[in-house]
């Protein structure tokens, strides 16, 4: 399966949908469906029974899975795009706005 561009942990920021413009920290990554999970970003309200977790219930807000492809990487303050190139024998990422390596 080939590697994704965006990482766990790193900042991005939302270029289409709603929350165009905001930016987070991205929280997970679920490879097999190309979507992520946003700090903050796509908050959805969900209506909970109430559970030992949640003996009130009621409404929560909790952010829901984003496209990655809805989604920039911010490096040095500046989205980017994000190459792969070899350094030696080992493939890295690059920020293709600066050129400079991610990894």
């Amino acid at each position: 399966m080939a590697s994704l561009k965006i990482r766990k942990g790193e900042t991005v920021r939302v270029i289409a949908g709603k929350d165009a413009g905001a930016e987070g920290k991205v929280l997970s990554v679920d490879v097999k469906n190309h979507k992520i999970l946003v700090e903050g970003i796509n908050k959805v309200t969900k209506h909970c029974k109430p559970s030992q977790a949640n003996p009130d219930g009621g409404i929560i807000q909790k952010e829901a899975p984003l496209d990655i492809s809805n989604v920039m990487l911010v490096v040095k303050g500046q989205p980017t795009r994000v190459g792969f190139k070899m350094d030696g024998d080992k493939k890295v990422r690059f920020a293709k706005k600066t050129g400079e390596v991610i990894d």
